[in-house]
């Protein structure tokens, strides 16, 4: 008997959880592999690398509107945006204090955190799909087939590879906190365990804190929780709620929020930015165009499905049947079993709504919280409508095969381009020789002129490289009054070196006609010194001179 209940775990349980490891290593090969491409991206420097390396050395460095906290000699950073936490700087510390300063040291940070997320969702799913066949007398969590589709789905796909990769570019540390509060959240729900609903409301509070667009997933997902349970509080099934598990739900979802609100006290930093950004954001998107955004995100999710928005690596691949895969595997599972599909859809549907409005853009990259969901729906909706039928579940494993196989097609064949193209415009690697020179040549202070070379250099080149922005981010259309006022000191000095865009790459525009007419005005006619162009040729970067005739 002993032997038959062994074998039936090998080939029922302990097998899923080999899927799940060969799954997670799949990922691993895809996300590690050429980890220095492409270039540095200016917010991976930004929210994360630079502040980290700052901390690491000592040095000074400009905390987001100067909010820090004082910790023995330390000044630690709060935020690094209005609307996003310090969270991945702590995180980046040990990364770059083990292995030292590098591009694939700091987005070591990243491949693991998807690789979190990948797990994290597997065990998400598989709560939400129910209890395996067997007894369940293991301390392992639940696991279903469910929970190995979606893995699988993940581990595959270029959204989830190429965002993952980069994930400090698009605060992919808002996954893995956004499933633990899902897991967590329904496991509470399910077995009325005290311990799992705080754990939800801090993964919660932490996610929302690491990055405010959190909120997608977050709240909705606790106030259908908390609507639920005041449908469902009398009958037997529903978990209790003491005051003091109240109590204890609430400090646990605020603990984590105390930096935000600190920052807030001193600055108001994310209140304003939302209010100024609210009927139209700082990039022009009307947030009462309802419509027409709606139209812009579903292009966009149909898009991240099918992942062939990754233009900047170097060509454009896709699997073309994955999104009509989503659409009807949500269909055969809704009319399979409606109640178990509707925690995952109504959550994936009200964060949808919830990217109609933006204090930004509408950004592709919001998607990376959102794709995973989708594609959790759609992994659930396959494995319970197979359940049951022996040729369904061929057919339903066929079909993630299939769908693997595409997706992982499309992701090596963007890993060919990316080798070929080192990255296109601020994802090019030419800002690596950028670093490289203004090092080698003792050009420590040069004065930037544009967006997207500042926090990159500096990290590059580990700090010996500090560039001085003054472009001013009052306008991306145009110069303000002071532009000028600001540039007029460093003209002074023959020695300055200038950065900009090369034409055509230009962020900021109106910069570079200022400084060659502020230039000329001072009997300083600006030169160029050098400039450096991606491996296609296209120039990127150039180096300036105001040098007396």
């Amino acid at each position: 008997m002993s032997a038959t209940r062994n074998a039936s775990r090998w080939g029922g349980r302990y097998s899923r959880w080999a899927w799940l490891a060969a799954a997670a290593l799949v990922y691993l090969a895809l996300a590690a592999y050429q980890l220095n491409l492409p270039g540095l991206h200016y917010d991976e420097a930004k929210e994360a690398g630079v502040p980290a390396l700052d901390l690491l050395n000592g040095a000074v460095g400009a905390p987001f509107r100067g909010v820090t906290l004082r910790v023995g000699a330390w000044d630690l950073p709060v935020m690094v945006q209005d609307y996003i936490g310090a969270v991945n700087v702590y995180l980046a510390l040990p990364f770059l204090a083990l292995t030292g300063v590098g591009v694939p040291n700091l987005r070591a940070l990243s491949v693991l955190t998807g690789l979190a997320a990948l797990l994290l969702a597997a065990l998400t799913v598989s709560t939400w799909h129910g209890k395996p066949d067997e007894s369940t007398d293991t301390q392992l969590p639940r696991l279903t087939w469910a929970g190995v589709a979606v893995a699988w789905l993940l581990a595959a796909s270029p959204s989830f590879v190429f965002w993952s990769r980069q994930g400090l570019f698009v605060t992919n540390l808002i996954q893995p906190l956004a499933w633990i509060c899902l897991w967590q959240g329904t496991r509470w729900w399910l077995t009325g365990r005290p311990a799992a609903l705080v754990i939800a409301a801090a993964a919660g509070g932490l996610a929302l804190y690491a990055k405010l667009l959190a909120v997608w997933v977050i709240g909705p997902w606790l106030l259908g929780l908390a609507l639920f349970w005041l449908w469902r509080r009398n009958e037997p099934t529903a978990p209790r709620l003491s005051p003091q598990l109240l109590i204890a739900v609430a400090v646990a979802f605020v603990v984590p929020l105390l930096p935000l609100l600190y920052f807030n006290l001193q600055t108001q930093g994310t209140f304003s930015t939302l209010w100024r950004n609210a009927w139209h954001s700082y990039y022009g998107v009307n947030n009462l165009a309802l419509w027409d955004n709606a139209q812009v995100r579903w292009g966009q999710l149909w898009t991240a499905l099918r992942g062939d928005q990754f233009w900047y690596l170097g060509g454009l691949y896709a699997n073309p049947l994955a999104p009509w895969l989503v659409a009807l595997s949500v269909a055969a599972g809704f009319a399979s079993a409606p109640r178990r599909m509707m925690p995952v859809v109504g959550v994936t549907a009200a964060a949808w709504l919830a990217s109609l409005v933006t204090i930004s853009d509408l950004f592709i990259t919001h998607y990376a919280l959102l794709q995973p969901l989708v594609v959790a729906a759609a992994a659930l909706g396959l494995v319970l409508w197979a359940n049951g039928e022996a040729s369904r579940r061929v057919l339903a494993a066929a079909v993630v095969a299939t769908w693997v196989l595409l997706d992982g097609r499309a992701a090596w064949l963007y890993h060919g381009a990316l080798a070929r193209s080192g990255g296109l415009a601020a994802h090019s690697d030419a800002s690596y020789e950028l670093a490289a020179y203004l090092q080698a040549n003792g050009l420590d202070a040069p004065i930037a002129l544009d967006w997207g070379m500042d926090a990159t250099v500096r990290f590059l080149s580990a700090g010996a490289v500090r560039p001085i922005e003054i472009f001013g981010y009052a306008s991306p259309a145009a110069p303000d009054a002071d532009f000028t006022a600001r540039l007029a000191p460093f003209l002074e000095n023959p020695d300055n070196v200038y950065l900009l865009h090369a034409t055509g790459s230009t962020v900021f525009e109106g910069r570079r006609e200022a400084f060659l007419l502020a230039a000329a005005a001072r009997d300083r006619p600006a030169r160029l010194v050098r400039d450096f162009a991606q491996r296609d040729g296209t120039p990127l970067y150039e180096i300036w001179r105001a040098l007396p005739p």
